[in-house]
């Protein structure tokens, strides 16, 4: 937890504490990167946006259980080094895909059922519709 000096008390910063990495499935998994996310609320949904370039769309395991949406990325790394292995040899290798796994705790004003992804230009995008009772009512304007 991080701590704000005012007038030589240590307080905790509660601002810091919310906004920790831990709160919405952490920023390292066990030292491993996961990747970057973008959480935006409009009226009639919510939109998760994960920043995974160089994957295709077949390479992701999404589930929706018990309102815990969960990403995953398995690592096939090990496999296509064997294949490689036998036809050429890197002198230097940087590019590496590592596996994750990412888990959101889903609110209840969401519809489940009709959660929809896409993957474009490495983004792959949640859009989380609200369910009717969770979605603003109009004003309404009483005359006298």
């Amino acid at each position: 937890m991080s701590t704000v000096r005012k007038s030589d008390v240590f307080l905790p910063s509660l601002l810091d504490e919310i906004l920790k990495p831990d709160w919405f499935g952490g920023i390292e998994n066990f030292g491993a990167k996961i990747p970057p996310t973008n959480i935006l609320e409009r009226d009639n949904f919510f939109e998760i946006e994960l920043l995974i370039p160089g994957r295709k769309k077949e390479e992701f395991k999404i589930e929706i259980d018990k309102n815990i949406l969960s990403v995953s990325v398995a690592d096939e790394s090990q496999n296509q080094d064997k294949k490689e292995a036998s036809n050429f040899k890197y002198t230097r290798r940087e590019f590496k895909k590592m596996a994750f796994k990412r888990a959101f705790n889903l609110p209840d004003s969401v519809a489940e059922e009709k959660v929809n992804a896409t993957y474009e230009d490495g983004i792959l995008k949640f859009v989380l519709p609200k369910k009717e009772e969770a979605l603003p009512k109009e004003k309404r304007l009483i005359s006298l």
